[in-house]
């Protein structure tokens, strides 16, 4: 199946690839590498953005590049999996590597959207929109599992099984706490229209919580609804927030993200549910 890639402007590329302080090079193994470890290490995961332009700009979809990039550049906000995903995934696909875009299904078909990408004949996963540690490009060409440990997760990179589908695990405390499995299929992002406009209703994941992630190499930062968890190596500390404000300090701490944004959302959530689940 031919898609069309969607391409960049040169000035949003020349002002995408500034704001992760990268070049724009030649596709290879060692610039992929570079590029996905800038992306994970200055955007993360958050979903303070999502609710804001939900409340403000009646956001029903992915936010357009524009609004995006102004999020990281002014707010240090970033994105959940479509929107960081999806940006990633037309960002080199204008620098010019063989990549495609396809869907994951965790309960539900294509609830979560990653890259799959081809470079110097080795086939990675890419994925900088699942709150987890993937600094660098996941191996799909894999004969025995592949594992990333970082504080009490332990996630799980299977081999392709016959059709070429990977299942991807995460594994908290010993105990399987999520898992999704990407079809191969390159898709288009009109695909994912229905499913991006369902996680906008009130009753949706991210309109019920609140979760931000930095990653740097083997240390972390995550903010889910009142915890922060600070994990280094095999190692992970949690401190407990005792009210709103101090969960809107937090994000201030620790993700730059400024008060008065996070204050404006979080006030509007009732009680909190489980990011995970």
């Amino acid at each position: 199946m031919n898609i069309a890639h969607p391409v960049m402007t040169s000035d949003l590329l020349e002002r995408y690839l500034n704001l992760l302080g990268v070049q724009g090079r030649k596709p290879s193994t060692d610039a992929l590498y570079e590029l996905i470890q800038a992306h994970v290490v200055k955007v993360p995961f958050e979903n303070v953005s999502k609710l804001y332009y939900k409340k403000h700009l009646n956001q029903q979809g992915l936010p357009n590049l524009e609004i995006y990039l102004d999020g990281i550049e002014r707010f240090n906000f970033g994105g959940t999996c479509y929107s960081n995903n999806y940006y990633l995934y037309q960002l080199l696909a204008t620098l010019g590597y063989q990549i495609k875009l396809c869907g994951a299904n965790m309960l539900n078909p294509d609830v979560h959207m990653v890259s799959v990408v081809t470079v110097e004949q080795r086939e990675y996963l890419l994925d900088v929109g699942y709150a987890a540690p993937f600094l660098t490009p996941l191996p799909r060409d894999l004969t025995t599992d592949y594992f990333i440990v970082l504080g009490r997760d332990k996630y799980v990179l299977n081999p392709q099984d016959d059709q070429g589908y990977s299942q991807l695990e995460l594994y908290r405390d010993g105990s399987l706490k999520q898992s999704y499995l990407v079809n191969p299929l390159p898709r288009q992002i009109q695909e994912f229209d229905h499913i991006i406009e369902d996680s906008y209703r009130e009753d949706s994941t991210f309109m019920n919580a609140l979760l931000l992630a930095r990653f740097f190499p083997s240390r972390s930062l995550v903010l889910h609804n009142l915890t922060v968890i600070e994990s280094q190596g095999t190692v992970s500390k949690r401190q407990i927030l005792n009210n709103r404000d101090e969960l809107v300090q937090a994000a201030y701490q620790y993700f730059s993200i400024p008060k008065e944004l996070t204050m404006d959302v979080v006030k509007d959530i009732g009680q909190f549910n489980d990011a995970w689940n």
